[in-house]
């Protein structure tokens, strides 16, 4: 039997999936991803839970054949690597990933994706329809998405194809986005930003409401758990609909998919709520054919199977590598 070793690097969590020849998970581990005080230390903990996960599986971490690793950008491919990511103290400046993973697992095959890529691998994968034409959007601390056009996983030369959040919307720029830049789809509708976004609303239009806007634990969990009881936090969630159809809608031109899944915290929390505008605005912005869009069918676990789908299939996600 083959093992296979799928890692989910996020800006929060840290997650790693055995899995047999199958695809069925034997072993699992997650801890909290560290703070610092450099990238080193993220990279002991995506061993430490690599080395978990072999554990409850009952193998040794030389038995793995192969590793896919979906983890948060920008991306340094030829190294292997994270590069300055944008969601982690500027103390954490490079992450190394493929060669720690290989020197553990004793093999080279090992397959490192931004994790949009590794969440369209992993609904590719598991598709019923393994569809050839898909993109998988995340809107949650940040927003991306992985493209699959004709068969092919989009990565880039460098690997951070798909950095949709970071597509223009505002050319007014109202809101900073977190890399720095103004008017960026990021800096509007993710959860990083959702709070910051309804702040500069409230202070250009200071309406009485029940959100918490002065306090600094509030969260856009806040703004969701107010819908339909505050007409603030409503007027938030209309303009993040609208943002949110616009990124798709540029998507949808952009890269002509069949179905679009959308999963991160803050759709998967909120479903109605962040795909019904996006469904009904659709026709007014879209050109081209429209799309089925609906919630991830994996979850949370999307992008730790599309991880574990790359190691089995060569990286691609392709049923017919098996």
């Amino acid at each position: 039997m083959a093992y296979y070793v799928g890692v989910d690097l996020g800006a929060t969590n840290v997650r790693s999936v055995v899995g047999d020849d199958e695809g069925t998970i034997l072993g699992e581990a997650r801890d909290n991803t560290p703070r610092g005080p450099t990238g080193i230390a993220v990279t002991e903990a995506v061993l430490g839970v690599v080395r978990e996960a072999c554990a409850e599986a009952g193998i040794d971490p030389s038995d793995a054949v192969a590793a896919g690793i979906g983890a948060i950008g920008p991306l340094d491919l030829a190294e292997g690597a994270v590069e300055n990511p944008a969601n982690l103290p500027d103390t954490i400046d490079r992450i190394p990933l493929t060669g720690p993973l290989s020197v553990l697992l004793e093999t080279d095959e090992v397959y490192l994706h931004n994790d949009t890529n590794a969440g369209v691998i992993g609904e590719r994968f598991h598709s019923d329809r393994n569809p050839d034409d898909m993109v998988y959007l995340t809107i949650s601390s940040g927003i991306g998405a992985g493209v699959c056009v004709d068969g092919h996983v989009l990565a880039g030369w460098d690997g951070n194809a798909g950095e949709v959040g970071h597509l223009t919307l505002d050319p007014h720029g109202f809101m900073t986005c977190g890399c720095g830049h103004n008017g960026h789809w990021e800096g509007y509708c993710s959860g990083n930003n959702i709070p910051k976004y309804a702040r500069e609303l409230h202070e250009e239009d200071p309406v009485d409401t029940a959100l918490p806007v002065s306090d600094p634990d509030f969260s856009a969990v806040d703004v969701f758990e107010h819908a339909g009881e505050d007409e603030f936090a409503d007027h938030i969630i209309s303009q993040l609909g609208h943002w949110n159809a616009m990124g798709v809608a540029n998507i949808v031109h952009a890269y002509a998919p069949l179905i679009i899944y959308v999963g991160g915290a803050v759709a998967l929390n909120n479903p109605d709520l962040v795909l019904e505008p996006i469904r009904e605005q659709m026709s007014e912005m879209v050109m081209s054919n429209i799309p089925e869009i609906q919630l991830t069918t994996l979850g949370d676990e999307v992008v730790v199977e599309g991880a574990l789908a790359s190691a089995m299939t060569g990286g691609t996600g392709d049923r017919s590598r098996l």
